[in-house]
């Protein structure tokens, strides 16, 4: 089969789930990950042939994507922060307005760790906390871009952490001199268990937030693909986790720490009220590209 008629019939099987822009993006992925060609070479080959053994895992792969399966989950990788992480159903996708808040906990580590410096060998290491942390996406970020940066990341899917700790980054932590995170297996919800990893200079979280009402405005894909426990809450209490997100904080975040956790744009208010009545009068909400609440970021 050609490459051109492939893409061709591909994008219109997934045009009754995606916009067409986005469909083309989707087959343009799988057949760089299957058969390994470029989004341009049925641009710059017309004529290029399918190799008849990429022809079953292509259909197979699309059978997949037709059922609404998205296609991280088919391909078992994604893109976050510049780097490939992997991903299987048992973790959420990454998505593109999380790197808001790396970038954010990036600079606030750095800064910890450039001020730490004229205290030579003796200065401690800066010590972030991150909680749910699914596929280790937040967690890992940050440990690779700030060299010796000491990462703890908590959930309560062993599956879940089990991703995490088979992300791959040994080259660029031999290259940078960074250190892998330590990857634990606790319930957040339970606010006063041990813990035996001391105080963090820097707390962050991506907890559940989505209320089950609003699953009729969410994607096919996203509700009956991605982990809900990690994505829902119920409507009688939207808040739960960022109040353990707001206890831990208080029992965990140094004097001087700050934290940084995403939220449900329509429960900003209240979210922030979360934070403000459990010790951290400095809570602001922080919009995203799209000018929408996104993060708090809160210190004492």
């Amino acid at each position: 089969m050609l490459l051109v008629d492939f893409l061709k019939k591909g994008i219109a099987a997934l045009e009754p789930l995606y916009p067409t822009a986005e469909a083309r993006s989707v087959v343009l992925m799988l057949c760089e990950q299957i058969i390994g060609t470029k989004s341009y070479t049925h641009i710059v080959d017309p004529q290029y042939q399918i190799d008849k053994k990429g022809e079953q895992p292509l259909a197979e792969a699309m059978v997949r994507l037709q059922a609404g399966e998205p296609i991280q989950y088919v391909i078992g990788k994604t893109e976050f922060c510049g780097r490939t992480f992997h991903v299987t159903r048992d973790v959420l996708i990454p998505r593109p307005e999380t790197e808001l808040l790396v970038r954010e906990a990036v600079k606030l580590a750095d800064m910890t760790r450039r001020m730490r410096i004229p205290f030579g060998k003796s200065a401690e290491p800066v010590r972030v906390l991150d909680l749910c942390t699914g596929s280790g996406n937040i967690a890992w970020s940050v440990a690779l871009a700030v060299p010796g940066v000491h990462v703890v990341g908590v959930d309560i899917s062993e599956k879940a952490l089990e991703v995490a700790r088979g992300q791959d980054f040994s080259q660029e932590m031999k290259a940078k001199g960074a250190l892998a995170p330590t990857f634990v297996m606790a319930d957040i919800l339970d606010t006063e268990q041990e813990f035996g990893f001391g105080n963090f200079d820097l707390i962050l979280s991506n907890p559940p937030y989505i209320m089950e009402s609003e699953k009729p405005l969410l994607r096919r894909n996203v509700v009956d693909y991605e982990p809900a426990g990690a994505l829902f809450v119920s409507d009688e209490d939207p808040l739960l986790y960022y109040r353990a997100v707001a206890r831990w904080s208080e029992r965990f975040l140094a004097p001087e720490g700050k934290g940084l956790t995403e939220i449900n744009e329509v429960l900003g208010a209240k979210t922030r009220e979360v934070f403000t009545h459990s010790g951290f009068p400095e809570a602001d909400l922080v919009t995203d590209f799209y000018d929408k609440n996104r993060f708090i970021f809160y210190t004492r």
